[in-house]
C-alpha cells in the first residue's frame, strides 16, 4: 500500500495493554466447552463496544490447530443509514491437538445466530473474539462455522458518500480491520479462499476480489424495496486483509490485456467515479504494461484479473488482491498516481500471492512493492528517473530528524507505526544492495526462486535469504543481520594524505553513525579525482576506521563515496 504514517504511542501503555490483552487471550483461551455451554449465548443483539483497530495480537491469541480454508461471505448494503445485514460460513481444518476452544475475530457488531456444521451453538464474547466451543472428534476434519450479525461497522467497513457526493461503500481491512465487518481468522499467515454475496442498490456496481460469479441478478427486498445481487470469487488463497468489496455508481473501463507466457491473457480494468474518468486517466496509461513487466521479470500473473479501483481508502492507494484500491481524491483532483499504481501492481505478487506470515515482516510486502515499482519505471523510462526515485528514498532514510528502528521491527503495538520508511524506502534499498552485490541474473533468478516456492503461501526473510543463498551461491547472514534485524546505515567520511615522494595517498574511511548502530561492513566504491582525471577503486568496509595506500598520478582533488548509488549511506 502506500501509506501516510502514525506516531508511537506511549511505552508505558501500550506494555500495560500488551499484559492486559494477554491475560484477556489466555483466559479466554482456557475456557473449557463446558464452561461455554453454561455461560454462552445463542445470540448477542447489542453492538458491543469494538477493540482498538491495528492492535498487535498478543500472545498465544492464534494457537496452532485450525486453519480457514474458505469463506462465504454475505452481506446486504444498506441504501440509507449504515446497517448492515451478513451473514459469514467458514470452512476450518482442525488438526489433531487443536484447542477445545476456535477463537475468531469479530468485534463491534451484533451477532444474531452461530451455527457449527448446520447446529446452533452457544458462544462467548471477550476481547473482540467470538469464542466458539469445537465439536468433539473434530481433529483431523473440517468444520464450518456460520454467523448471521448486523449493525453498523466501526471500521474496516466504510459507507458515506463519496467525492461526487453519492453513497459508496468500501471494505479497508489492513492490517487487521476485517474483524469489523466479517468474522474470521484476521492475520497474515491465515490465508483462504473467499466468495462474496454482495445485495447493493440497483444503480450500484459491485467489485470484489477474483472473477464474476454470473451475471448480476434483480431481487426484492424485505422492505419492499428493490436491489441487485452480486457474486464474485476467489479461488487462490489470500489473507482476510485482502478481501474486499467496493460498491458505488462506477465507470468500468479497460486499459488493456496483457498475455503471459504460460498462455493466460487476463483483463486489466479501472473502476472509477463518473466525474473522475478524465482526470483519472494519464494514471492508468501504462496499467497493463506494469502487469507484463512484472510478470516477465517475476512469473505470470498469479490471479484471473486486475481491476483498479477509485475508493474510500484510508490509503494512498491498497492492494487487495486483484481489486486494488486507491485514494478516491487524488484520482477525482487528477494528480498523476502512476508511481502509487505500479506499487500497488506489484504487490499483486509480493504481499498478496505471496504473504508476510507476521506483521513485523511487513517489508516483504511494501519494500519489494516500493523497489518493483522503481524498477518499472527503471524499465519503462530509463535509469535516471530510478536513480532519481533511489535517491528520493535515501534521503529519506537519512534525514537527521528520523529515529532508525530495524526493518524486522517487533516492538510495535500499534501496527500501523509499522508503516514507515524503514519497511517501505529501506526495505527498498536492501534489495537495491543485493542487486548491486549479486548483479541482475543472480538477484532476479532468486527472486523468481523465493515467489515460485511461496507462491499463494507465506514467505519470511529467511525464505527469502535461502532463495537468494542458493542462486548466488553467497553466504549472505551477515548482510541481513546488519540490514534487516540491525537499525540504522552507514555513515561515511572519508579524507586523504598525499606523499609527493612516493606518489601515494592514504585514503581513510570513517564510519560516524552512532555506536549503538552496528559497524557496516559492505564493498564500496571510491571515485578519486586528480587533476589528469578519475578513477574507481573498489574497497572492502570492516571496521569503523580503513585506511588505503593508493598509488596514484597526483594528489587526490576529490573522493566521491558510492558513486553509482549501490550502498545505502550517507557520505559527510
Amino acid at each position: 500500500m502506500s501509506k501516510g504514517l502514525a506516531p508511537e504511542r506511549n511505552a508505558y501503555a501500550a506494555l500495560l495493554r500488551t499484559l492486559f490483552v494477554g491475560l484477556v487471550c489466555a483466559f479466554a483461551f482456557s475456557l473449557s466447552i463446558r464452561s461455554q455451554e453454561r455461560a454462552g449465548i445463542l445470540a448477542d443483539a447489542s453492538e458491543p463496544t469494538p477493540i482498538p483497530a491495528g492492535r498487535a495480537p498478543g500472545p498465544g491469541e492464534y494457537p496452532a490447530g485450525f486453519d480457514a480454508l474458505h469463506y462465504d461471505i454475505n452481506l446486504t448494503l444498506p441504501g440509507s443509514g449504515s446497517v448492515i445485514e451478513g451473514s459469514t460460513a467458514i470452512d476450518i481444518a482442525v488438526t489433531a491437538g487443536a484447542p477445545d476452544t476456535l477463537g475468531l475475530d469479530f468485534t463491534g457488531l451484533s451477532v444474531t445466530g452461530l451455527r457449527v456444521n448446520d447446529v446452533v451453538t452457544r458462544f462467548v464474547r471477550a476481547g473482540g473474539k467470538l469464542l466458539v466451543p469445537v465439536p468433539r472428534g473434530a481433529d483431523g476434519n473440517r468444520i464450518r462455522v456460520a454467523i448471521d450479525y448486523r449493525g453498523t461497522p466501526d471500521d474496516g467497513l466504510t459507507i458515506r458518500e463519496n467525492v461526487d457526493g453519492k453513497r459508496a461503500v468500501f471494505a479497508d481491512n489492513w492490517p487487521n480491520r476485517a474483524r469489523f465487518w466479517f468474522p474470521s481468522l484476521d492475520y497474515p499467515a491465515d490465508k483462504a479462499t473467499a466468495s462474496f454475496t454482495i445485495v447493493a442498490p440497483p444503480d450500484w456496481e459491485v467489485v470484489a476480489n477474483g472473477t464474476p460469479d454470473g451475471q448480476p441478478t434483480s431481487i426484492r427486498l424485505p422492505d419492499g424495496t428493490t436491489g441487485r445481487r452480486f457474486k464474485w470469487r476467489i479461488e487462490e488463497p489470500i489473507s482476510t486483509y485482502n478481501m474486499v468489496i467496493g460498491a458505488a455508481d462506477f465507470r468500468v473501463q479497460s486499459v488493456g490485456r496483457p498475455c503471459f507466457t504460460n498462455g493466460r491473457c487476463i483483463d486489466v480494468t479501472t473502476w472509477l467515479f463518473p466525474s473522475s474518468v478524465e482526470k483519472a486517466a494519464a494514471s492508468f496509461r501504462r496499467a497493463a504494461a506494469m502487469v507484463e513487466y512484472f510478470s516477465q521479470i517475476i512469473a505470470p500473473f498469479p490471479y484471473d484479473r486486475l481491476a483498479h479501483v477509485q475508493s474510500a481508502t484510508r490509503f494512498g492507494g491498497m492492494e487487495n488482491a486483484t481489486a486494488i484500491f486507491y485514494d478516491e481524491r487524488s484520482l477525482a483532483e487528477g494528480r498523476n498516481i502512476e508511481l502509487t499504481v505500479a506499487h500497488e501492481t506489484a504487490h499483486q505478487w509480493f504481499g498478496d500471492a505471496v504473504t508476510e506470515p507476521e506483521w513485523p515482516q511487513v517489508w516483504l510486502s511494501e519494500g519489494f512493492a516500493t523497489y518493483f515499482a522503481a524498477l518499472f519505471i527503471e524499465h519503462a523510462d530509463g535509469v535516471a528517473a530510478f536513480r532519481q526515485i533511489m535517491e528520493e528514498q535515501r534521503r529519506r532514510i537519512v534525514a537527521p530528524t528520523r529515529t532508525a528502528a530495524p526493518i524486522v521491527d517487533t516492538g510495535k503495538e500499534d501496527l500501523f507505526n509499522l508503516l514507515n520508511v524503514d519497511s517501505y524506502d529501506k526495505g527498498s534499498w536492501v534489495l537495491h544492495m543485493l542487486r548491486g552485490r549479486l548483479g541482475d541474473d543472480r538477484f532476479f533468478d532468486g527472486i523468481r526462486r523465493y515467489y515460485r516456492e511461496h507462491e499463494h503461501a507465506t514467505g519470511t526473510t529467511a525464505d527469502l535469504q535461502r532463495a537468494l543463498e542458493a542462486a548466488s551461491g553467497m553466504n549472505l547472514a551477515g548482510f541481513f543481520d546488519q540490514w534487516v534485524f540491525r537499525p540504522g546505515f552507514p555513515r561515511f567520511r572519508a579524507s586523504s594524505t598525499w606523499d609527493a615522494s612516493r606518489r601515494t595517498a592514504t585514503i581513510t574511511v570513517e564510519q560516524v553513525q552512532p555506536a549503538v548502530w552496528p559497524t557496516f561492513s559492505t564493498p564500496l566504491t571510491l571515485a578519486l579525482t586528480t587533476a589528469s582525471g578519475t578513477i574507481r577503486q573498489s574497497v572492502e568496509i570492516d571496521e569503523r576506521v580503513e585506511r588505503y595506500n593508493l598509488q596514484l598520478d597526483a594528489e587526490p582533488l576529490s573522493i566521491v563515496i558510492d558513486p553509482d548509488g549501490w550502498v545505502l549511506q550517507d557520505s559527510r
